[in-house]
């Protein structure tokens, strides 16, 4: 019977999307003991920390003679999920905040300059105002942009945001408001308690400066 490709052979041909914890896991472990595959071990591993989540923040010392792995083990297990972690904390700096609404209009000032048309985007933001995505949801005309709600809430349902902000341009260069976008604004906030994705601040982008419709409208939204 022809041998299976192990763990190490199937990272190499297909990448870390494609293979399971265990085996990832195994490939950190290297080889097994006792009669027992790599992949056996690293399952054995799992099942005695109480699960991935508990084994990427156990401590080398915790993990010393579970299920028998030695010191040069634990030492390599703790090392690749704090190089994991530190690979997470680098991406999520290079993601910026939003403060303010001058954050938003710094942001995204460059995206819609000198655009002849209405664009209208959503920013997902997670629990500490980081930038999780920016989505264009419509684009429009001169003078206005048809938006529904189910296409705001859509990508932050996907991205799993605490909170969003939506954003469009005035091509004229003026950023007062409508109407339009204060009443399209108080509808997005009403939905947004319903399924418990507040939307933060509608901000108008305009050629030299911006409105924030929380600001600019206060209790009117």
């Amino acid at each position: 019977m022809e041998r299976s490709d192990g763990p190490r052979e199937r990272l190499m041909a297909h990448g870390g999307e494609r293979i399971s914890d265990p085996e990832l896991l195994a490939v950190i472990l290297g080889t097994g003991m006792r009669g027992k595959s790599a992949v056996a071990l690293a399952e054995e591993v799992l099942r005695a920390v109480g699960g991935l989540q508990a084994l990427s923040r156990a401590a080398p010392s915790e993990l010393v003679g579970v299920a028998g792995i030695g010191e040069a083990r634990a030492l390599r297990l703790a090392a690749a999920f704090h190089l994991g972690r530190r690979a997470v904390e680098v991406q999520r700096a290079a993601r910026p905040a939003i403060i303010s609404p001058a954050d938003v209009w710094l942001r995204m000032r460059g995206r819609v300059a000198g655009l002849p048309q209405e664009v209208f985007l959503v920013l997902g933001i997670d629990a500490k105002n980081v930038v999780i995505d920016e989505v264009e949801v419509a684009r429009g005309t001169l003078t206005g942009v048809d938006v529904h709600p189910r296409d705001v809430f859509r990508p932050l349902i996907r991205m799993s945001a605490a909170a969003g902000v939506v954003t469009h341009n005035h091509p004229s260069g003026d950023p007062r408001p409508s109407q339009e976008d204060i009443e399209l604004t108080r509808r997005l906030r009403e939905i947004g308690l319903i399924v418990g994705i507040p939307i933060v601040d509608h901000i108008v982008l305009g050629a030299r400066g911006y409105t924030s419709i929380a600001e600019y409208a206060g209790d009117r939204i």
